[in-house]
């Protein structure tokens, strides 16, 4: 029994379990000592705690549900009705990240395409969500993990963030909207009656504008202004007396692969030929490394692995963020949208993979295309 809770646990954070084993070999190579306190970005833990549980909290209270239902009663034909589901992805990733985003808004686009019996537009429609959230992510520091984290080691401006990722992030709406544009079902007329759970509980509206204080305070302490200690410390607080179990939703596995990462980046870098060769593999070619490592084992870890052995930060930013595309790996968050799919639909499962590596591909090598153009000029 136990053993077949260990294999369970590993198939299922397969990451962490990679993560854990790397940081326990490193350690064998470098003995624990006092050193291992500073490899921990304790900033980046709190901010993407306080993050994720903020998120959890609107996800509970059924917001972006209604924001998505409200926005779907307006349309009228197949184009339309695609346009709102695939740009919900891609515009709330940026400050729900996106694997929220994907978990939201999938569900209600498969169910809401079977009330208005397009299910075969299902394919087209959720692989153009992940792309949408993967790259809508990118452009805010809390769209995804390794934006938080590479922000926070680059100590660059808000607002210099903003500007180096505002033109892939407009690129990538262009690219999304002409391939909507180009379908030949779009002029179909369509008639959206939603029929899912629209109740709410009592009382919640105090919730609701707890929640957008605590999510103003995050975005504070990203944007550097308020202290991260004060922000854990408010929203720990708070939703343990308001919302306890909004602290069970949160992705601890995600946080302990952070820690893991941490502390092998940690040790690699007090092994001087291990640093050396590493930093010379790496510098020079972030792009490169960010999107190739993602292929294999997803940008998240790419970002912290190959952080620990560059300066150039903001090409690896662009790197890891390109990377995402690709693989179905190269993105945790394409997973989720994958077994969602998968689970309503698993005998298209196949059809699915090659719709998703081909439009991916597309986006990638655009992307990248738009991005050495820009780099030359």
């Amino acid at each position: 029994m136990i053993k077949k809770k260990i294999v369970n646990f590993i198939k299922k954070e397969t990451v962490l379990s990679i993560a854990a084993l790397l940081a326990l070999f490193s350690m064998f190579l470098v003995m624990p000592d006092i050193q291992y306190f500073d490899y921990i970005d304790t900033r980046v833990l709190a901010i993407l705690f306080s993050l994720m549980v903020v998120m959890s909290g609107f996800g509970e209270l059924g917001v972006f549900e209604k924001i998505g239902t409200d926005l779907l009663r307006k349309t009228k034909n197949v184009r339309q009705l695609e346009f709102v589901l695939i740009f919900l992805c891609f515009f709330c990733s940026m400050l729900i990240t996106n694997d929220v985003s994907l978990l939201t808004f999938v569900p209600f686009a498969l169910l809401t395409l079977k009330m208005a019996d397009k299910e075969n537009e299902m394919i087209f429609v959720v692989v153009m969500q992940t792309i949408a959230a993967n790259l809508g992510s990118m452009f805010t520091p809390i769209g995804n993990p390794q934006n938080l984290y590479l922000y926070s080691l680059t100590g660059m401006p808000l607002g210099t963030f903003l500007w180096h990722m505002f033109p892939y992030t407009l690129v990538s709406a262009i690219l999304l909207a002409i391939l909507i544009f180009l379908r030949k079902a779009g002029k179909e007329k369509t008639d959206f009656i939603y029929t899912g759970k629209s109740e709410r509980k009592e009382n919640l509206r105090y919730k609701l504008v707890v929640y957008i204080i605590l999510l103003f305070l995050s975005l504070l302490t990203v944007a550097r202004i308020l202290p991260y200690e004060l922000c854990f410390l408010i929203i720990l607080g708070t939703v343990w007396i308001m919302d306890k179990k909004i602290l069970k939703s949160v992705d601890y596995c995600l946080l302990f692969t952070f820690v893991c990462f941490f502390i092998f980046i940690g040790n690699m870098e007090r092994i001087p030929a291990v640093n050396d060769l590493l930093k010379e593999i790496v510098t020079g070619h972030e792009v490169a490394a960010g999107v190739i490592s993602s292929q294999v084992v997803s940008n998240v870890p790419a970002a912290l692995l190959l952080s620990g052995f560059t300066s150039e930060y903001e090409k690896l930013l662009f790197g890891v963020n390109f990377g995402g595309l690709g693989t179905m790996i190269a993105s945790m968050a394409s997973l989720i949208s994958y077994k969602l799919f998968v689970n309503t639909i698993p005998k298209k499962k196949q059809t699915y993979f090659l719709n998703f590596t081909g439009y991916n591909l597309l986006f990638l090598m655009i992307l990248l295309v738009f991005y050495l153009l820009g780099y030359k000029f």
